[in-house]
């Protein structure tokens, strides 16, 4: 990479770093980064122009894309399409509570002035989530088929629930798109492809940008304190936080409880998986999603009393098998 970000970008790198496990280059105060573009142009366009949003909105930690020396956003080396990202300052200071800031960061999303077409999700979920449990469906069984071992044989047992989670998940979500009470807060902003706590970490990644119901962003952070094991208290504290600044509707307190209810950490896993990560490591991993899940669950059975949102007078139907 030395070698392309020096013949295409006169960028002389004079110290190799890595962050959140990415390799970067140094020269001066700034650090460059790759990443790969093959068959991403236009999504990476999109996400290039919400990143300088962003950095021209004081997230100076944001890492936007740099033109080639020939003025070109995109290079092609070794085969490859690449970006090259920089970043000049990384973030240090924490910016008070996660809910507060994630809330900021929202209401700043919501003012972009183009919704994006190619990172969009916004209204998208059930046709997404359908495909998405389908194509899994599809190959799960093919690939346990060609390579039967005690990892498949596990995913196999699992498989029907998974399904039914999901079918229920989808049905919720298609009930809940019926639901009028919505206000301001329920239009898209700018999210991240699966948050956890982002804002507060060194770097903004242009290519973990999305634009979406910020509802997304809540999911998929709670999701990720849940699993976790973490206190359900700040769990809660998270979420009161963020409604200071954004308090949720209805409608969003049930696309909440949708998105938590779809197993998609179990679909980001398989992903890991038909990338070509080790099957031992994915037996152990996949097992041990299995043993949380049990506790996932039952906090989401009591998911509407965490805030004592009385959904029963609110008439906000709740699953009662979990």
């Amino acid at each position: 990479m030395e070698t392309m970000l020096s013949t295409h970008y006169n960028i002389q790198a004079n110290e190799k770093v890595v962050l959140a496990g990415r390799d970067g280059y140094k020269q001066d105060e700034y650090v460059y980064f790759t990443i790969s573009s093959d068959n991403r142009e236009i999504i990476h366009m999109e996400q290039a122009a919400l990143a300088y949003y962003l950095l021209e909105n004081n997230y100076q930690h944001t890492a936007i894309p740099v033109a080639s020396v020939n003025g070109d956003w995109f290079t092609e080396f070794d085969n490859r399409t690449y970006m090259v990202l920089m970043a000049q300052q990384l973030n240090h200071t924490k910016r008070g509570s996660s809910g507060l800031a994630l809330a900021s960061f929202h209401t700043l999303g919501s003012l972009y002035s183009f919704e994006p077409q190619q990172v969009s999700s916004y209204g998208q979920w059930k046709t997404l989530w359908i495909e998405k449990l389908e194509a899994y469906e599809k190959h799960i069984p093919i690939a346990a088929k060609e390579t039967p071992n005690d990892y498949f044989r596990l995913v196999m047992d699992t498989l029907p629930y998974l399904i039914g989670l999901s079918e229920n998940a989808i049905q919720y979500l298609q009930e809940s798109e019926r639901e009028s009470r919505f206000d301001e807060t329920d239009q898209g902003t700018i999210c991240f492809n699966r948050y956890s706590d982002n804002l507060q970490k060194s770097i903004i990644w242009l290519d973990d940008i999305v634009f979406d119901h910020p509802v997304r962003d809540l999911a998929e952070y709670v999701r990720s304190l849940l699993l976790s094991n973490t206190p359900l208290e700040e769990v809660i504290a998270f979420l009161r936080d963020y409604q200071t600044e954004r308090p949720l509707s209805i409608f969003s307190w049930r696309l909440l409880y949708a998105r938590l209810l779809y197993p998609v950490h179990f679909f980001d896993h398989f992903d890991t998986v038909m990338r070509g990560q080790a099957l031992e490591d994915a037996y152990f991993e996949f097992s041990s999603l299995l043993t949380i899940q049990e506790e996932y669950q039952k906090n989401l059975r009591e998911f509407y009393n965490w805030d004592g949102l009385d959904y029963t007078s609110l008439q906000i139907p709740v699953l009662h098998w979990l």
